[in-house]
């Protein structure tokens, strides 16, 4: 009874005095300098004075920017940037605080994001110890402010040497990812696996090491008054075509007991506002959840690209009355189901309950320096994506959970999100204050993305769980610890992937799956295998096994596969110069990180397995490498994607690596870090079709097959025809053909000597073609021999310019035409096709270059040579 009087006491007496909410951004105005104890000082006198640094940004960040060091995408300067990682620095701002400000209850300092070892003090006094850089930081600062002129410092502590002293002790360190090239670290002795921090930052085998230091998230100051709006977390309980029930959940941070009045408003997809729900509640000293169920009538369901369209409703909350009143948050969320469907050897995804086949890529972070990725950069990778025809991107482990407006674009897309928690494949450290800091972390991140409909998956990391069992460093790290020791950190992993993050799931993001690791079979058997779960295949590529050897098995759903290629000449000479001729120059090999830069002779093998030797001499005959290249990768994701389709329901998602480029380099990617889409990007397109075909040739026969993701079934025609090189008819299989929905029908299994006659493998070859309606909508060359013993003739392409259209026309086969403008930056609307005999293409071009410099550049590139 006296707390209730209090509490309307309060309400009636207090809440009219209280002043409105405010939030001051403080992020100008930052300077850093090399702490004054650094050895570092000494031999950068510069940076040992105080310099203007961004935040959100980094000290590195500020380096390259005001040409302090050079620029590390460029050339091989990332050398000349590793001492910046190496060393303590200091970063300062002052404060300026007015009595208005001073006149609230509380006044928070709030770091969204610290990057990582920080202390930070106000006026001299230390009031936080960050050691996390995947989460924010708040703390009460009211006490130790006053009007006017106020200094805020952040002393930071390199990652490295702070963790160095203890990582050296270890008899038997935890086993890492990839050693520094730098020599800052032994061989085998890393860092990193001991710091909740961007894993990539310290080398990958497509990133450079740019260990960051640095607010590389926004600072804020809050006031407020009574209690405070923390998060908004908005859950959907039920989901039915008459209606939907939603929870939303309202943490609230009060002084003491205290009456408040919550309104909620959801605005339905084509803005419409439902009638608002209001709940009067008491909320406690300290921390509060407060829940305002909400119904939705005849809800309209959020689809994955292709399966339907992605509406849209807006939930706003705000404090209208009482402590807190004018506090308000909102969330934007779709409706939608979302099943992982595991066990008894399937693996996959139901949305809304149809299963959907999983077609996309993996992707890596957008930069080195994350504040530089702004939110029209994600929005054109995921553009891309859609582009390409797919429908899933898995956000990689090894990086950061991405800004609000990357799954905002993907909410608009349709595209479904993988979403890894940020485990690279370290194996993390087995003592509770780790675990607690993840949960933390987990905690938040969670909450934070919980209502984007289009996560589907919460995965517990990359390659951690897969790592420990079957990889040989792992291995003989656990026969050295001993039995006891292994069996503490299996137990702390379990415990981390198992309890705590799937904990974090549940908790905040009930709708969404969760799963411990990728790969894995969730603690049921041997993992990364075809059998069950999710698979990495990196016989190809990494074990230099031939291309053909995809297709040899049906995993159940492939998360990782890739082939690696060279960028086009335009990115190449941005980063490396136009003269640069030699595929093992320094600069091009520093831009290789696979085997420390002998991933270009992979490049190289693979070359002289499959296709042919580069023409020409200097730098013609590294851009005819890099067109080979292009093309090796393109036939060999075409190859494994097509499969994986054609596997289903076995198969039920094919994610090549990768997406992007964290910089200017050679790797797996398919669209470089440039923007620019490689030949693999527009394969993409084709590959991943609504509806495609699949041609395999395989012991004297060709198994054709057709794919399709219509939820109906669709009548369709097909045929198989073999040609001489010279263009005569050898062969032909045909026939009509119903394509099941949503899956794969088999049309045949053709013998060579239907279609090929007597005609040597060399000197042949088919077109297979599928037709919907009278119109082509997919096809390939069918061929038995590797392309390198093709004896393919002489195209005889030429070209014929309208503006800024180009119509292409091929006397013979033309295997794989690439449209090459060297070092101009201009791009086509399709590129890597093929042309059959008599056959014409008309292509837009996209460029700022004057329409004499496109003509005068472009070169017309096929597998019998460039034109």
């Amino acid at each position: 009874m006296n707390r209730l009087i209090a509490a309307l006491a309060l309400a009636t007496v207090s809440a009219p005095a209280l002043a409105a909410p405010e939030a001051l951004s403080l992020d100008a105005g930052w300077q850093a300098r090399i702490a004054p104890e650094d050895a570092a000082a000494k031999t950068h006198p510069r940076e040992a004075q105080w310099f203007a640094v961004p935040v959100p940004g980094t000290v590195q960040q500020a380096l390259v920017e005001q040409h302090r060091v050079p620029d590390p995408f460029i050339g091989t300067n990332e050398a000349a940037i590793q001492w910046a990682g190496l060393s303590a620095w200091d970063m300062r701002r002052t404060l300026d605080v007015t009595p208005a400000m001073l006149a609230h209850g509380h006044l928070d300092l709030v770091f969204d994001g610290i990057d990582t070892f920080a202390t930070v003090s106000v006026n001299g006094r230390d009031v936080l110890k960050a050691d996390n850089a995947h989460r924010s930081w708040r703390v009460p600062v009211r006490n130790l402010l006053h009007a006017g002129a106020n200094e805020i410092v952040v002393r930071f502590a390199s990652p490295i040497r702070a963790l160095q002293p203890m990582v050296l002790k270890e008899a038997h360190p935890l086993p890492g990812e990839y050693d520094s090239a730098f020599g800052d670290e032994p061989k085998g002795v890393q860092t990193s696996p001991y710091i909740r921090k961007p894993k990539y930052q310290y080398g990958w085998d497509w990133g450079p090491r740019i260990v960051n230091i640095g607010l590389w998230h926004g600072v804020r100051l809050d006031g407020w008054d009574g209690a405070r709006l923390a998060t908004l977390d908005v859950q959907q309980d039920a989901l039915g075509d008459r209606e939907a029930r939603l929870t939303a959940r309202l943490a609230v941070e009060a002084d003491s007991p205290a009456p408040l009045t919550v309104e909620l408003v959801v605005t339905a997809p084509d803005g419409t506002a439902l009638p608002p729900v209001t709940r009067k509640v008491t909320v406690d000293p300290g921390h509060n959840v407060v829940t305002v169920p909400v119904t939705i009538p005849a809800p309209q369901r959020w689809w994955p690209v292709g399966l339907g369209a992605q509406p849209l409703y807006k939930v706003a909350a705000r404090i209208v009355d009482g402590a807190g009143a004018g506090q308000a948050a909102s969330r934007t969320l779709g409706l939608r189901t979302v099943e992982l469907i595991w066990g008894n050897g399937a693996f996959g995804f139901k949305v809304n309950g149809v299963p959907v086949f999983a077609k996309g890529a993996n992707l890596i972070p957008f930069d080195s320096f994350p504040s530089r990725v702004t939110a029209a950069t994600m929005d054109r990778m995921l553009a891309d994506a859609r582009a390409a025809n797919m429908n899933m991107i898995r956000v990689w482990g090894g990086g950061t959970y991405l800004d609000d407006a990357f799954y905002d674009s993907a909410d608009r897309l349709g595209l479904m999100i993988w979403q890894d928690f940020m485990f690279g494949g370290a194996v993390p450290p087995p003592d509770a204050a780790y675990r607690a800091s993840v949960a933390a972390e987990a905690d938040e991140q969670v909450a934070r993305l919980s209502s984007h409909p289009s996560i589907v998956v919460w995965t517990g990391g990359n390659e951690v769980l897969s790592g420990w069992a079957n990889w040989s460093d792992r291995k003989d790290f656990k026969k050295a610890v001993g039995p006891d020791e292994q069996e503490r950190i299996a137990t702390s992993m379990t415990v981390l992937f198992d309890r705590v993050l799937r904990d974090a799931v549940a908790a905040h993001s009930p709708q969404t799956p969760y799963w411990p690791g990728s790969p894995s079979t969730d603690y049921e058997g041997p993992v990364d295998t075809d059998a069950a779960g999710d698979r990495h295949f990196w016989d190809v590529w990494s074990g230099s096994k031939p291309v053909e050897n995809y297709l040899d098995t049906c995993p159940r759903f492939m998360s990782e596969y890739g082939f690696q290629a060279m960028p086009g000449m335009a990115t190449i000479a941005e980063f490396a110069g136009p003269k640069v001729s030699d595929p093992q120059s320094p600069v091009l090999k520093a831009h290789q990180k696979f085997l420390a830069g002998e991933g270009n002779s992979r490049l190289a093998f693979y070359l002289d397995a499959r296709l042919r030797p580069a023409q020409g001499t200097g730098p013609a005959r590294l851009a005819d490498f890099a067109y080979l290249t292009q093309v090796n990768q393109m036939q060999a994701i075409d190859m494994a994607a097509r499969h994986h389709r054609a596997c289903a329901p076995v198969t039920m998602g094919s994610l090549y690596w990768q997406l992007n480029d964290v910089w200017p380099a050679i790797s797996w990617s398919s669209i470089d870090h440039a923007g620019r889409w490689k030949l693999l990007h527009y394969a993409a397109r084709r590959f991943f079709a609504p509806q495609a075909l699949v041609a395999e040739h395989k012991g004297g026969t060709t198994r054709v097959a057709f794919v399709s993701d219509a939820q109906a079934p669709l009548a369709a025609q097909w045929r198989l025809t073999g040609r001489g090189m010279d263009g005569a008819l050898l062969g032909r299989a045909e026939g009509d053909v119903t394509l099941a929905a949503n899956g794969v029908t088999e049309a045949a299994q053709v013998d060579d000597a239907k279609v090929f006659g007597a005609a040597a493998p060399t000197t042949s070859y088919a077109v297979a073609e599928l037709s919907i309606g009278g119109s082509l909508v997919s096809r390939q060359i069918v061929e038995r021999a590797l392309p390198k013993a093709m004896a393919y003739p002489d195209p005889g392409l030429s070209m014929a310019w309208h503006g800024r259209q180009v119509t292409l026309t091929a006397r013979n086969l033309a295997r794989a035409v690439m449209l090459d403008f060297g070092t101009l930056d201009a791009a086509a609307d399709d590129n890597g096709f093929d042309l059959l005999p008599g056959e014409s293409r008309t292509l837009s071009i996209t460029s700022a270059a004057p329409d004499a410099a496109l003509r005068r550049a472009l070169v017309l590139r096929t597998l019998a040579g460039s034109h």
